[in-house]
């Protein structure tokens, strides 16, 4: 069977699966340089449409590229027939193309079908530089994946002002499998390309603007929203005349190429492991690309979709990919949105850099009055010093208008007098990290509020039970946990207490959601869930440090799991607030929260971190003084050692929360990880990797997640 006969019976199989994109072809007439008048001709312009608006981006799934195929052979008649002198791919409104269809392609299992795909893809892609004419891309929108490797696929691009492009598959498992690692780095140079396939993806899959874009040589021109179309065909017609000629090199001449490459894949490896699958072999496609031929690079591109589409990082990449989705959307456990209560003005009590910034956010997004309290005046003008700042900010880099700026500074105001919350329907604590410090202010707030305000407490370890008894309305009361920075973070902890009604946790989600946060539910126990989670972690890793482990080996034995290595990530947080962690999960669970003693010595030290600080790209070197200084054991571990005792540890710990109904859906743990500590998403977080390591099954007995939910099936 061909490919193409192949990718047609898949296609039937999966027709009620797929959001089928259609491709219409018009002819256009190509205007004229300004001042001329005379037109060029036509062009045959193709429109990427899956009928519903921009809330559900078109996407490439097996019928829709056969659909592709078909207008690209009209397209080529139109060609043959002297009809057209160009053709041109564009998408529906605000949407280029988002890429495959990644629900789709998780659903295929077998090697013929996935490899099909992956070759058909290629066929349909390399026909828009074989038409006969040349080909424009007029990316008018979103363009990710697939959809920007249709767009390098013509022989010329032009992008919208304000939209964002990216290939982001090896953040999600994959390799920009239909010509990316092929001929982005021919086209914009070898380090921009692995900027955009492999160090993009992994810092939370920043995307282009494009016009960086255009600056690195992806785009060959930028133009407006209003007149974009226009103004790109015209621009067509100035390259079809002659009258412009853009920019193109012979990068594979390069002799940093392969130096480049290799200073890439020590990077990489420094931050993975080398566990990743998908970015390793994107850098061996792009290192190959600067000598195969188009024939070679394409058939290892389809070698590499293949194993990867079969593998399991795949599995755990879109299960990831989907729970964050859906999280954003429909956070499990939620109460019925009916009952939460209106919030039309907000209390932030504390003035010192996260009341200030929760202070902005409120604003910002709830368009409400805000008001902030502290007992000293002088750190309630440092707090709303710091708002104004930050706003002004905000204006000078084009993210918020004069008029929108000022309505956030005149909502948000201050008072050292507790009467300001007299009228106010939520009020959020972010005080001293202190139990009776935090109960004292919740028993004050009572005798000044309505009985329906509902009281907030932000903190990241302290008990919601214990803050709200002896309070005349306990059931107001409710937990919600940022994580810092405010602005960036996108997961909130909404935190159960014993008391705590339906209304006051219906609230709290819709505020939450009011927010543009991402809701994990989960009940009243200490740290909750990221914060317990990342406590047992780091006792783990500091207990065989204190055993007698070097850090940088303790370090790199589990770079794969979160954003950056655990000793660099307590340099980031703060050795002070890990320690406050570290010491209240001891005092509520025992002995399996050991509080290491490097992490004792650190803050003694008054030190930042155990690593020196460091330039941007530069590697982190160690305070040498202060490993020197540490009092260790001489029990040292291998990494493997280290990276399984911490896997157990883990999977210890989850079995616990769940077991214990921390969360009520074993999946809101992956969650919070990935959202609130930046797990990685080719392990699905954490629970698909303790699965897929055996360590769940071993330490637990059973599985965290059923065959086929984060896996292939059994």
């Amino acid at each position: 069977m061909s490919t193409v006969e192949l990718v047609k019976a898949v296609a039937a199989q999966l027709a009620e699966a797929e959001r089928v994109t259609e491709f219409r072809v018009r002819r256009v007439a190509i205007p004229g340089s300004v001042g001329s008048g005379d037109s060029p001709g036509e062009m045959a312009l193709i429109t990427m449409d899956n009928g519903f608006d921009h809330t559900k981006p078109t996407t490439l799934g097996f019928n829709g590229l056969l659909r592709f195929h078909d207008a690209l052979d009209e397209v080529e008649a139109l060609a043959r027939g002297g009809k057209v002198v160009a053709a041109g791919v564009t998408g529906k409104p605000f949407i280029f193309a988002a890429g495959a269809d990644l629900t789709l392609i998780s659903q295929v299992t077998d090697r013929a079908h996935v490899r099909a795909l992956a070759e058909f893809g290629h066929v349909v892609m390399g026909r828009l530089h074989r038409l006969g004419v040349p080909s424009f891309a007029f990316v008018n929108g979103l363009a990710l994946g697939g959809g920007l490797e249709v767009a390098l696929g013509c022989d010329y691009r032009t992008m919208q002002d304000g939209i964002s492009v990216a290939l982001p598959e090896t953040m999600l498992g994959l390799v920009p499998g239909w010509g990316g690692c092929y001929r982005l780095p021919r086209l914009v140079g070898v380090a921009k390309a692995l900027e955009v396939i492999v160090a993009n993806p992994l810092q939370q899959n920043k995307m282009l603007s494009a016009q960086a874009a255009e600056e690195m040589g992806l785009a060959d021109a930028v133009f407006g929203g209003a007149g974009f179309l226009v103004d790109s065909l015209r621009w067509a017609g100035q390259v079809l005349s002659g009258e412009i000629v853009p920019d193109r090199r012979d990068w594979t001449d390069d002799p940093a190429w392969v130096p480049t490459v290799k200073g890439a894949r020590a990077l990489l490896r420094s931050r993975t492991g080398g566990l990743a699958p998908a970015p390793e072999r994107a850098l061996r496609l792009v290192e190959a690309a600067q000598e195969v031929t188009e024939a070679v690079g394409f058939a290892a591109e389809d070698d590499a979709l293949t194993d990867l589409v079969t593998g399991e990082e795949f599995r755990s990449s879109i299960y990831a990919f989907n729970l964050v989705q859906r999280g954003a959307k429909k956070p499990s456990n939620a109460p019925d949105k009916e009952l939460a209560r209106k919030v039309t003005k907000v209390g932030v009590i504390g003035a010192g850099l996260m009341a200030s910034q929760l202070a902005l956010l409120f604003a910002r997004r709830l368009e409400v009055p805000v008001v902030m309290s502290d007992v000293d005046q002088a750190q309630l003008d440092r707090g709303l010093g710091y708002v104004k700042a930050e706003v002004e900010k905000m204006v000078g880099r084009g993210r918020l208008s004069p008029d929108a700026a000022n309505r956030i500074l005149g909502q948000v105001t201050g008072s050292v007098d507790k009467q300001a919350y007299a009228d106010a329907d939520f009020v959020i604590e972010a005080v001293f990290e202190e139990l009776e410090i935090k109960r004292q202010v919740f028993a004050e707030l009572e005798q000044v509020v309505s009985p329906e305000c509902v009281l907030v407490t932000n903190t990241s370890s302290l008990s919601v039970s214990a803050m709200a008894d002896g309070l005349a309305h306990p059931e107001r009361v409710v937990g919600f946990h940022f994580f810092n920075p405010v602005a960036v973070m996108p997961l909130v902890e909404v935190v159960r207490g014993a008391s705590t009604d339906e209304a006051t946790r219906a609230t709290a989600f819709g505020v939450a959601r009011a927010l543009r946060k991402t809701v994990i539910g989960v009940d009243d126990a200490t740290s909750f869930v990221v914060n317990r989670l990342l406590g047992r972690f780091m006792s783990e890793i500091g207990t065989v440090v204190d055993e007698g482990t070097p850090i940088e080996v303790a370090d790199a034995a589990v770079v794969d799991l979160a954003p950056m290595p655990p000793f660099q990530l307590m340099g980031l947080v703060g050795p002070a607030i890990a320690l406050h962690n570290s010491e209240s999960l001891a005092a509520a669970f025992g002995e399996r929260f050991a509080v290491p003693g490097v992490m004792k010595a650190l803050v003694e030290s008054g030190k930042s971190g155990v690593y020196l600080p460091a330039k941007p790209g530069t590697k982190p070197e160690l305070d040498a003084e202060f490993v020197g200084s540490l009092e260790v054991g001489d029990r040292a571990s291998s990494p493997d050692e280290v990276r399984q005792r911490v896997l157990d540890a883990l999977a210890d710990e989850v079995r616990r929360m769940i077991d214990d109904g921390v969360v009520s859906n074993p999946s809101d743990i992956d969650l919070g990880m990935i959202t609130g500590a930046g797990f990685s998403f080719w392990n699905g977080g954490l629970l698909p990797l303790l699965d897929r390591t055996g360590t769940s099954e071993r330490v637990t007995g059973r599985r965290f997640l059923e065959w086929g939910v984060a896996s292939l099936p059994a």
